[in-house]
């Protein structure tokens, strides 16, 4: 029954996306021959970079999958408490990792494919009504939102109806142990979409802006810009396809950590489950079936949105959230009452109600520190009038301000759930707990994923009102919307950041129940005291901060020969700046294209290659060196690691996403008048804080929102090897 109900309203959501959304958006008109024009070069490159940038995941992917069949299967000695056979475990391991990666890159091509073809839609919507193109907008992302939960869910539930089908182990609660490469292999491929296409859009982005707007002193998105195809493009791949993959492994991520931990559950508590009737299956697949109620809750709230033309669009965008909100939390109420019993579901529910608050809390802290209408953004702004040095410094200021707030929500989420699960009544429950409001944190996640992806949408619709020259009342529109776009991606970053904190530590202690599975004798403590733990705490910190490094550096490197390539233009064609001829946009597309792939790799393979070193080495120092008392072994390790990078990662996280984006409205906030607005030297210092942001909040903090996942699955997919 809960199988078919996880499954069943995960296909309506996809027939829902399929049938109605995209219908309902392509439908509508697409606008003038010249409006189409620049739409199809946009469609173009975004395809040409996705095709080349799967075809290179690919092959890391399956050479990933190679290498965990290869170590389950023949280098990893057998225990007795594996889950299934050696054969079986490594077969299961390397398909669910496959299907994982396979579903990941589905889910963020089918929200890019919607977006750069909801982008024409929505600036042609624009001529005539906000309305129209507020709803064009949110609907072409939402197409994202439901394909990305709907697929972690039927991914999960898939291969977990399909292991128990085939009796691969006569023990259900092992199940979950036996997919958990699914959740790696979303995480591995979310890393490298995230990082190549954050790494395109940036790179265009600043060479579009530090010539075009300081130098050439020409608007943004002016068709004279040769870069400014390639920054749309980016917009899509980095934006749409990225954060696409992104929260696909964060939803499926959490779904399987959640599951462990529940399984856990029932077997502390077998008398009581069994005494009331609930099944094994129930309780196991109890985060999935709070998680489908979240998808019909997100349905609802997305067709209620709508606005008029006066209204701020962001208070529509708001409101649909709330709606989406109350609902994700009546089914809470309905699958804890049912699949935990009427004794003790109450606590459960309060810890849903406690994620989705704290989800709402994001939304607002989020905003508070990057929307233009409050004080942290318009300080940046007042400081942009001594140059950018100051802009710079303030900006940096409240970066690491905004990390405060959420990690106080962070902290009372995680505690107040923690402490609800341990007094609910049922025994050994507290993680548990926390998992629930992981959960209640991603009930909303398909809403979510809507306003992010309605970002880039509304940002190419104003470029593409510009670029075909359409009348000012139009762009006013397309602003208004393009500045709520901005919005919504950070807030979203925030909500991303947020639900991987609470994740990390609900797929923290599956690993601790995974250890304790393989080596019962664990006590399921991580002692700092223990040197080598120490240093695995200090190596994953550090990990954080070369993986940040090698992702700015990255965006730098590109722009620079981005920069170079507009300024060639430039004084090679002078016909470009009087508009007598057009530039090469191809060059600065296949420039961004080129960079982006060269240089995520290695800050990807970095994670992987500093997770597995680390454990392997430890490992072998303990039994190299007796398994002495005071040692620890490689598990116990790579959880200080694990624990170490996790808390590093969240905070630099917050600084990056949340500094980037308050530069970025500091400069929408000059733009609309404020202290002499553009092309004023204020601006100009704005503009170069902007891009001084731009790696921070599109490509180095989004790449951190998965590495932080990517460090939990790929411990919990190896911890045997630690062992």
């Amino acid at each position: 029954m809960e199988l078919l109900i996880i499954l069943g309203i995960s296909v309506i959501a996809l027939l829902f996306a399929g049938l109605y959304l995209i219908p309902n958006v392509l439908k509508r008109d697409q606008g003038t021959p010249a409006m189409q024009e620049i739409s199809n070069a946009i469609k173009q490159g975004a395809e040409a970079f996705l095709r080349r940038q799967n075809k290179t995941i690919a092959y890391l992917a399956f050479a990933l999958a190679c290498v965990i069949y290869i170590l389950y299967a023949f280098v990893r000695a057998h225990n007795d408490h594996d889950p299934a056979s050696a054969s079986s475990l490594a077969l299961w391991t390397t398909l669910s990792f496959v299907l994982g990666a396979a579903c990941s890159v589905a889910s963020g091509y089918m929200g890019m494919w919607v977006a750069i073809r909801s982008n024409i839609r929505t600036a042609s919507a624009a001529r005539t009504s906000m309305n129209g193109a507020l709803q064009t907008a949110l609907r072409g992302g939402a197409v994202s939102g439901f394909f990305v939960v709907a697929l972690s869910l039927l991914g999960v539930a898939g291969l977990f109806a399909i292991v128990n089908a085939m009796n691969v182990t006569d023990d259900v609660t092992k199940i979950p142990l036996l997919i958990v490469g699914y959740g790696f292999g979303a995480s591995f491929v979310a890393l490298f979409a995230q990082l190549g296409g954050g790494i395109f859009t940036k790179a265009a982005d600043v060479g579009a802006d530090l010539v075009g707007k300081v130098e050439a002193g020409i608007p943004e998105d002016d068709p004279r810009n040769p870069a400014v195809i390639a920054d749309l493009v980016g917009d899509n791949v980095g934006d749409c396809a990225g954060r696409g993959a992104d929260l696909f492994e964060s939803t499926a991520a959490e779904n399987i950590g959640a599951m462990i931990l529940a399984a856990g559950l029932y077997k502390a508590n077998a008398a009581y489950f069994q005494s009331n009737n609930l099944a094994l299956i129930g309780v196991i697949l109890f985060p999935l079936v709070a998680r489908a109620f979240g998808i019909i809750a997100s349905m609802i709230g997305i067709m209620t949105v709508k606005t008029n033309e006066t209204e701020d669009p962001m208070k529509a965008l708001n409101r649909g959230y709330f709606i989406t909100a109350f609902i994700a939390m009546i089914g809470f109420f309905i699958a804890s009452r049912w699949l935990l019993g009427e004794q003790y579901y109450l606590n459960f529910f309060l810890c849903g109600v406690i994620g989705v608050l704290a989800s709402v809390a994001f939304v607002y802290i989020t905003q508070y520190y990057t929307e233009y209408t409050y004080k942290p953004v318009k300080s940046i702004a007042e400081a942009s009038q001594t140059g950018p040095a100051t802009n710079i410094i303030a900006g940096i200021a409240v970066g690491m301000e905004s990390t405060g707030y959420p990690i106080l929500v962070i902290g009372i989420a995680i505690v107040s759930a923690y402490f609800l699960g341990l007094h609910s009544g049922l025994q050994d429950a507290g993680l548990f707990g926390t998992a629930v409001a992981t959960m209640g944190m991603l009930a909303t996640a398909a809403y979510i994923l809507a306003m992010d992806t309605f970002g880039p949408i509304t940002d190419n619709a104003g470029g593409i009102v510009e670029m075909s020259h359409q009348p000012d009342s139009v762009r006013e529109k397309t602003d208004r919307l393009d500045s709520v776009g901005n919005t919504t991606k950070a807030l979203t970053k925030g909500y991303a950041v947020g639900s991987a904190a609470l994740a990390a530590f609900l797929l923290f202690g599956a690993y601790m129940d995974e250890i304790k599975n393989y080596v019962p004798s664990f006590d399921k403590v991580i002692n700092l005291n223990k040197p080598e733990v120490f240093v695995g705490a200090l190596f994953g910190a550090v990990l954080v901060y070369l993986f940040s490094s090698l992702a700015i550096k990255a965006v730098g490197k590109a722009a620079y020969a981005i920069i170079n390539n507009v300024r060639e233009q430039f004084r090679n064609n002078p016909g470009i700046m009087a508009g007598t001829s057009k530039p090469d946009y191809g060059q600065c597309v296949d420039i961004a294209t080129k960079s982006a792939l060269q240089k995520m790799v290695l800050p990807g393979l970095l994670v992987v290659a500093m997770t597995v070193g680390t454990g392997l080495v430890f490992k072998w120092i303990y039994y190299a060196g007796g398994q002495l008392p005071s040692g620890a072994s490689g598990a116990e390790v790579v959880g200080g690691f694990l624990m170490s990078g996790t808390i590093t990662g969240i905070l630099m996280a917050l600084f990056l996403n949340n500094g980037g984006g308050a530069w970025d409205n500091a400069k929408k906030f000059i733009e609309t008048g404020a202290y002499g607005g553009k092309k004023s030297d204020p601006h100009k210092a704005a503009v170069v804080g902007d891009t001084v942001g731009d790696p921070f909040k599109d490509t180095a903090g989004p790449s951190l929102h998965v590495l932080i996942k990517l460090l939990s699955t790929l411990t919990l997919v190896l911890a045997p090897l630690f062992i």
